[in-house]
């Protein structure tokens, strides 16, 4: 994969700017010499030791509807899922982290930088849901026009382009015309317009909505590529199964709320009243059932006509080390053992109290 260039690059020399001569007498050139401190300290880089982004008892209200209630959130590189149901607070919480909002209450930052600068918006590469182009462009001009509103000159542009393109592997259907591209298509377009700056932050909303599962599978490659490269990655999706495949680390929402921050093993452990489903294909099924009913943490059983039992269970851990020993002490032949519902669909349902819509 060939190396995006740096964010930052040198002044245009082919430009022929001309001094500006102010009322008092002084050059243009002289008053920005004068204060390149305070003009230039929008603009440092950040700390490299800040988080990437940084959500801090944030609130954002739309009249009467409140949209984000009291939010904290800290992402460093990597790929974090963004999940919940309709109306749970996601869209808000992207546009904040993008500098498209600006909190309420409490305070958005990216890499140190207040997310409503420009200075932090020059780290953040956005892949919306909707499609908003310009349809009789090609994506070749379309990408290529991103980056000239990024501040590139004609060949940087150009070259920044095609390295996008080919990153998301669009090289080579890039001359068509937009009206005419399929939805997969159009979403790598998206996606490489993020890109084009090389930005640490990537904000990716629905970002494999509507692709094939061949293309799927390259993008989710592309995002890992991307992670291990040190980015930081925020995917919000309804593609939960997809999510999964993407990162095991992810910030469920729920009423303006974060519910829960972290691998789906560590929140699903926060659930220990919530009974686990678990399958079992064992000899002497009907023996085991037996046995597992009399453990206290089991809170159900279903028997299929010699087929595998279906335990429910509550305080995973503790089940698990004791059903360890009872398979020892009686020589039980465990052929398969497997957890239906530790996944996020099951997570966000157990938080959701039930609703499983994401």
């Amino acid at each position: 994969m060939p190396d995006m260039p740096d964010l930052l690059d040198s002044a245009d020399s082919s430009r022929r700017d001309h001094t500006l001569d102010l009322p008092d007498g002084r050059s243009s050139m002289s008053f920005v010499e004068e204060n390149k401190t305070r003009i230039a300290a929008p603009y440092a880089r950040p700390a490299e030791d800040a988080p990437l982004l940084l959500f801090e008892r944030v609130s954002k209200w739309y009249g009467p509807v409140i949209g984000l209630n009291q939010v904290t959130l800290e992402l460093r590189s990597g790929i974090t899922g963004l999940v919940g149901a309709n109306g749970a607070g996601k869209s808000t919480l992207l546009r904040l982290a993008t500098g498209q909002l600006r909190p309420d209450l409490g305070s958005v930052h990216v890499r140190g930088q207040d997310a409503w600068t420009v200075a932090a918006k020059r780290l953040v590469g956005y892949c919306p849901e909707v499609d908003s182009f310009y349809e009789e462009m090609s994506g070749r001009s379309f990408v290529e026009c991103m980056a000239r509103l990024c501040g590139y000159a004609k060949q940087e542009a150009r070259r920044r382009t095609e390295a996008a393109l080919e990153l998301v592997q669009m090289e080579d259907r890039a001359d068509r015309r937009l009206r005419g591209y399929s939805k997969g298509m159009r979403q790598r377009i998206k996606i490489a317009q993020a890109l084009i700056h090389d930005p640490e932050l990537l904000v990716l909303d629905e970002p494999l909505s509507g692709i094939d599962p061949v293309g799927r599978a390259e993008l989710v490659g592309l995002f890992l590529r991307l992670a291990e490269q040190g980015k930081c990655l925020l995917a919000s999706s309804h593609e939960l199964d997809e999510l999964e495949k993407l990162t095991d680390h992810v910030a469920i929402m729920a009423h303006g709320r974060i519910a829960a921050v972290g691998t789906l093993t560590q929140i699903r452990d926060l659930l220990d009243d919530h009974p686990l489903s678990i399958r079992i294909d064992a000899d002497r099924p009907r023996d085991l059932g037996g046995a597992l009913l009399a453990m206290p943490d089991v809170v159900g059983i279903e028997l299929t006509d010699g087929g595998p039992i279906i335990v429910r269970a509550k305080n995973p851990r503790r089940f698990f080390k004791e059903f360890n020993g009872l398979v020892l002490d009686e020589g039980y032949d465990v052929r398969c053992l497997e957890t239906l519902d530790d996944s996020a669909h099951a997570i966000l349902g157990y938080l959701l109290g039930g609703n499983r819509e994401a």
